[in-house]
């Protein structure tokens, strides 16, 4: 089988590429910097072009009300060229809960992605994941004054981007689901006490006081970033710290 990886170089990508060649399968990574444009279509025709299997796993450049745009165009370039090239088989990676938190540009964007490739010509899998255990540092950032850092008590189940990329893998390699998969860290806490647990790990000595009121994740309602009935992946948050 061959897998044309759109967006092949980043954190995800390059490891679902290495998976699936270590695994004896022919995988190439697509970017920018390998002359693909999803927004242009400059090199779409070609990078797909023999492909059994598109995964798609470029990235909004913002996460604001431009993103919408990006999933669409991007969408639509992509969807066209496998659909000429005869890809049997799209895979997207999106977020758990995403169709729950309208307040947010980026997640309604990411529900638009979901829906124009459930409405497009080529069976296809969806791979939600849970929030990245990579991605606490800069969601600290976004709140921190030097001293402290103010976080909301929203429920989180932190993944390892490693094990992510196993999971876009290994439903990229299988037939089309047709439908979503969810995927999970084997963990939930809340924001405000994975701060703490970063913090003290790396002997940080900034103290994180709960504000229901601070950065992107104040606007999630309830524990729908979470699920525990999603497919949990092995690496726990101290360890992946270790």
């Amino acid at each position: 089988m061959k897998f044309a990886v759109i967006g092949g170089t980043g954190l995800i990508g390059s490891q679902v590429v290495k998976n699936l060649n270590d695994a004896g399968r022919q995988a190439v990574p697509h970017s920018k910097s390998t002359g693909v444009d999803v927004i242009t279509g400059q090199g779409l025709d070609e990078a797909v072009a023999g492909a059994d299997v598109v995964v798609n796993l470029t990235n909004s450049p913002t996460f604001d009300e431009a993103s919408p745009a990006f999933f669409q165009t991007s969408m639509d370039n992509l969807l066209a060229a496998a659909h000429k090239g005869g890809v049997g088989h799209f895979v997207i990676l999106s977020i758990v809960g995403t169709d729950q938190v309208p307040e947010l540009d980026y997640y309604r964007a990411k529900t638009l992605q979901e829906k124009i490739l459930a409405a497009g010509p080529i069976p296809y899998s969806i791979v939600r994941a849970t929030q990245f255990m990579e991605f606490m540092d800069a969601t600290m950032s976004w709140t921190s004054d030097g001293e402290t850092v103010r976080l909301p008590a929203t429920p989180i189940q932190p993944i390892a981007a490693k094990d992510v990329a196993g999971a876009v893998a290994e439903v990229a390699a299988g037939a089309p689901l047709n439908g979503i998969r969810n995927i999970a860290g084997p963990e939930i806490f809340t924001l405000d006490e994975l701060g703490r647990i970063t913090l003290s790990r790396k002997g940080d000595n900034r103290t994180v006081v709960t504000d229901p009121t601070a950065g992107l994740f104040a606007a999630v309602k309830g524990d729908v970033l979470t699920d525990r009935d999603a497919h949990l992946a092995p690496t726990r948050y101290t360890d992946w710290l270790s």
